[in-house]
């Protein structure tokens, strides 16, 4: 039974990094042309007290990179290991993640998910996200 776990939320610290890149791993969150080793070093550069992870059963079983612009929030990186999918532990750091954001004054909170990936749009639509009428770019440096 999956909710017999506690479930907490910290931080990101060094030693977490193996855990982590496996974990997105195992979520299909890695992808050609992004390093994740190089995103977390880039992460822990900046803001690091908003790159999260949820631990339970003593190991890290869910992540959120969470970003302020001044202008907007940012999620990225939500990932949940398999075994504790549907469990609410995306729905927990996610909130954690925005009690943060707030704290900064964040006045609206932006995400970006792959139009293929439907299961993750309704989870999102359940907190309460909608769609937005926007085109995403990016430009690789």
């Amino acid at each position: 039974m999956r909710n017999k776990f506690i479930f907490s939320i910290r931080p990101f610290i060094h030693d977490d990094t193996e855990q982590v890149v496996n974990l997105w791993r195992e979520c299909g969150l890695l992808f050609p042309g992004n390093d994740p080793y190089n995103d977390i070093r880039l992460k822990t550069a900046f803001q690091p007290e908003l790159f999260l992870v949820g631990t339970a059963d003593q190991k890290i079983a869910a992540t959120l990179m969470a970003g302020y612009d001044g202008h907007r929030g940012w999620l990225n990186y939500l990932g949940v290991l398999p075994e504790y999918q549907h469990s609410g532990f995306g729905s927990k750091i996610i909130s954690h993640a925005i009690g943060l954001l707030k704290t900064l004054e964040c006045p609206k909170i932006n995400l970006q998910i792959r139009n293929t990936n439907s299961e993750v749009i309704q989870f999102y639509k359940q907190l309460g996200f909608s769609e937005h009428e926007v085109s995403s770019m990016q430009l690789r440096l």
